[in-house]
């Protein structure tokens, strides 16, 4: 008999929420898979897994129990508190209803999250970005630390860690601050022009990581540079 550890697809499922928990990131990415060919087992333990997460962070284990719950048994978020409509706390200065955005992304609904996020934005920067349909970089600085935050804690948790803002500055810095080296890493025109027009986009958890959200770039990087430095971001990069 061979000793050693057995692959993650052996494990039980203790040992791979224990993993998903505690594990390595190359560990957590492997156990990803497997707790989802295990998706029977986890949603009898879904209650008792979920406490061992904090609803105030951006663990993305935590999003990937309740995403492989809404895949294969979206009848067992239903005995979770506040499963069905978002399990993580959502915070807002700004009297925002973040619950339409933890839905999208619980679902993968990629796009319409993107477009909840602009929407967002917009609200953050006030009445005339909402009125003209899009954010001026000097409008940036005086959004809501908070809300920021939240908004890119729900990207983080429901994406494995690989979309939000703060993963955008964080590849950002690792790249020097080069955004003409950026747009080609997460997969974005190498101009950094923006653009929805059809299968420009990839809205999906295959995409690229930092793919996601879409940031307007027709005026140039001001904008996304503006965001990525908000203190309410920077702190979480």
């Amino acid at each position: 008999m061979l000793s050693g550890r057995p692959p993650s697809t052996q494990l039980g499922i203790d040992q791979l929420l224990d993993r998903l928990l505690s594990g390595s990131p190359r560990q957590k990415r492997a156990t990803a898979s497997a707790l989802e060919k295990a998706s029977k087992e986890l949603s009898e333990k879904a209650v008792d897994a979920l406490q061992a997460y904090s609803q105030d962070g951006d663990d993305w284990g935590a999003g990937w129990i309740l995403q492989i719950l809404q895949r294969h048994h979206p009848d067992a978020l239903e005995s979770i508190p506040e499963g069905p409509d978002g399990w993580f706390h959502t915070p807002s200065a700004s009297d925002i209803d973040y619950t339409p955005l933890q839905c999208a992304l619980l679902r993968e609904h990629f796009e319409e999250a993107d477009r909840l996020t602009s929407c967002a934005l917009r609200e953050l920067a006030g009445d005339q970005a909402v009125q003209r349909g899009y954010v001026y970089f000097s409008e940036v600085p005086p959004m809501e630390a908070l809300d920021l935050t939240t908004i890119d804690r729900l990207w983080v948790a429901y994406s494995q860690g690989r979309f939000g803002f703060s993963v955008q500055a964080r590849l950002l810095n690792a790249l020097d601050g080069r955004y003409e080296r950026l747009w080609p890493r997460i997969g974005w025109k190498t101009d950094g022009v923006w653009t929805r027009y059809p299968g420009s986009f990839q809205w999906s958890m295959d995409a690229p990581e930092g793919h996601m959200p879409l940031v307007n770039q027709l005026r140039g990087v001001r904008l996304m540079d503006a965001l990525l430095q908000h203190p309410g971001l920077a702190i979480r990069t």
